[in-house]
C-alpha cells in the first residue's frame, strides 16, 4: 500500500498553485462565436521542437517550418499543411500579417517569411500581401485586408501583465495610450474595429523564448527568458493567450519557488471574453492538441 501512494513534491504545489492563479483572473463563460471543430470548445495546437534553436540560440528555419506545418494541419484536421493553408485563404484574399518587432524580443524573421510563403502557395498574390507593426494604419494593404494573420512572441508586459495575440492590434488605433487603462483592460474593443472586425483567420503566439518576468516599462533580461522551444497556433485568439498565461504563470512558481501571479493581472484575456466576446479562456472550453517534445511541458 505505501508504495501506492502518491507522492505530492513541492513542483507539484506550485503547478497547482499556478493554475489555481490563472483560474483567477480567466474564468468566464464563453458568450460569442465558434473556434474550432468542437462547437463547445476552441482548439489550440502546441507545438514544440528542441531541435528548433540551436547551442546559441539561433533558429534553425527548416525546424521551425516543420513545427508551424504541423500545427497548422491539426489545427484545421487536414492531411498536411498545404490543404490548411488552402482552407484558410484564397487566390481573392488580400492578406495582412501583423507582426511584432519589439526590438528584444520580435517575431522571428524566419518564421514570417514561412508564413509568407505559405500564404501564396495556398493562392494569394505576393502583391496582395504584406507584413507589418507599426504601420499598419498607413499600409495600404492591410487598410484593405479582407484577411489577417496575427504572430508574436509572448512576454511579460509592465502595463498589461502580458504582451499577448490580443494586445498585439493596438496599432491599429492611432491613440494607443487611450487603452493603457487598468492593466489594459479593455484592448479587445480594438478587435471590433472595421479594420480589424472578424478578419483575423489564424493566430500564432510564440513561445520559442518567452519572457516570464520584468519590472517596470520595457524591461527585458536573459535571466527570464528560456528555451520553451514551442508555438501555439488557434483561430481563437483568447484561447491561445489564456494558454500561454498558464505555461508562463507555472514558470513563474517554479523559477521563484513560490506563488508569484503574474502583475499586473492580465485582465484583458478575461475581458476579451467575457465583454467583447472574442474567444474562450477556460481551460475545460481549450482542446489543447499537444505535439512534439514534452520535456518540462508546463501545461
Amino acid at each position: 500500500m505505501e508504495k501506492d501512494r502518491k507522492i505530492i513534491t513541492r513542483r507539484d504545489f506550485l503547478r497547482a498553485g499556478a493554475c489555481a492563479a490563472v483560474g483567477g483572473f480567466i474564468g468566464f463563460p464563453f458568450p460569442g462565436s465558434v473556434y474550432g471543430q468542437n462547437p463547445e470548445k476552441s482548439r489550440v495546437v502546441l507545438i514544440r521542437d528542441e531541435n528548433v534553436l540551436d547551442g546559441s540560440g539561433n533558429i534553425r528555419p527548416e525546424v521551425l517550418e516543420n513545427m508551424m506545418d504541423r500545427a497548422i494541419a491539426a489545427l484545421m484536421d487536414t492531411p498536411d499543411a498545404s490543404a490548411a493553408w488552402k482552407r484558410l485563404f484564397s487566390s481573392s484574399d488580400v492578406v495582412g500579417i501583423k507582426s511584432n518587432v519589439w526590438r528584444h524580443l520580435r517575431t522571428p524573421r524566419a518564421l514570417e517569411t514561412a508564413i509568407k510563403a505559405r500564404v501564396v502557395g495556398a493562392g494569394v498574390r505576393e502583391d496582395s500581401m504584406s507584413i507589418d507593426d507599426r504601420g499598419v494604419l498607413r499600409n495600404p494593404i492591410f487598410r484593405n485586408a479582407t484577411a489577417l494573420i496575427n504572430v508574436r512572441p509572448l512576454r511579460t508586459h509592465d502595463w498589461s501583465g502580458l504582451g499577448t495575440l490580443i494586445k498585439n492590434y493596438i496599432m491599429f488605433t492611432p491613440r494607443p495610450a487611450d487603452y493603457h487603462g487598468n492593466a489594459c483592460e479593455n484592448l479587445g474593443a480594438i478587435w471590433h474595429f472595421p479594420q480589424v472586425k472578424d478578419k483575423t483567420r489564424l493566430n500564432i503566439l510564440v513561445m520559442l523564448t518567452p519572457q516570464f518576468h520584468g519590472v517596470g516599462p520595457h524591461s527585458f533580461s536573459r535571466d527570464y527568458v528560456w528555451n520553451y522551444s514551442g508555438l501555439l497556433v488557434s483561430m481563437d485568439p483568447v484561447a491561445a493567450d489564456a494558454t500561454g498565461a498558464r505555461i508562463i504563470q507555472v514558470k513563474r512558481n517554479l523559477f521563484f519557488e513560490s506563488s508569484r501571479p503574474i502583475s499586473p493581472p492580465p485582465h484583458h484575456i478575461q475581458a476579451a471574453e467575457s465583454r467583447y466576446g472574442l474567444g474562450r479562456s477556460r481551460s475545460e472550453q481549450i482542446d489543447l492538441v499537444r505535439l512534439g517534445w514534452e520535456k518540462d511541458i508546463l501545461i
